[in-house]
């Protein structure tokens, strides 16, 4: 099911998933907005990969100099466009996140969070690779994926996307040890502090992998000067 969030989970479908998210993932979404906006300054050039429909970009507009949003759904993209309110900072382009079409070392911030190094179902360490490219030096990177200790939380707020017919019946003798498994196909997997160091081994930095609100795993880099 490569193609599964810009064919089944985009636009509308997608802010219903968060609309209908129970309280603790509200507060997770929450946590790992502000972990992001607290690392930019007026000043930054900020990139989101998987911007969905706006949910984190209406925040950034508020922080960021300029913000740019890419995702593989058109449908999302239009709907991200009405939640900005047409910001005249913020752009958005239809793009896949290991083939950015940007030139080397632009951008201040770039970010992927809520587990799309997991979601996007490309190459991890190509997506990181493309990441480091496009940030400029002193710049950073950040990708986030679910901690362990949110297990439960993560499995109630995806039941309930599968009782609105968000996302397939969930598959409970496939689904345990971090991997939730629909009967259509869906497989939502995560990436956790050990993966995130040995994806990062080979490109000389030292990522700062840490844990936020007891629900995500942020690896953050900074890029040498």
């Amino acid at each position: 099911m490569k193609n599964y969030y810009s064919q089944q989970l985009s636009a509308e479908r997608l802010r219903l998933c968060y609309e209908i998210a129970p309280p603790r993932v509200k507060c997770y979404l929450e946590a790992e907005i502000e972990f992001v906006l607290d690392k930019i300054t007026p000043s930054d050039l900020v990139l989101e990969l998987g911007c969905g429909y706006g949910r984190v970009l209406q925040k950034l507009i508020t922080k960021a100099n300029v913000v740019v949003g890419i995702d593989t759904s058109r449908d999302s993209l239009r709907l991200a466009r009405e939640t900005t309110g047409g910001a005249p900072h913020c752009y958005l382009s239809q793009m896949n996140a290991v083939a950015l079409g940007f030139r080397d070392r632009v951008f201040d911030m770039v970010f992927c969070i809520q587990n799309g190094i997991s979601a996007f179902k490309v190459d991890q360490r190509k997506l990181m690779s493309e990441a480091m490219r496009v940030t400029c030096s002193g710049g950073r990177f950040l990708f986030s994926s679910y901690s362990e200790r949110f297990w439960k939380d993560r499995l109630e707020w995806f039941r309930i996307q599968s009782d609105y017919g968000l996302i397939g019946e969930i598959d409970n003798e496939a689904t345990g040890d971090g991997v939730i498994v629909c009967k259509d196909g869906f497989r939502a997997t995560t990436i956790g502090p050990d993966n995130f160091a040995q994806l990062t081994s080979n490109f000389d930095v030292s990522p700062d992998i840490s844990e936020v609100d007891d629900s995500s795993i942020f690896c953050e880099i900074l890029v040498k000067c």
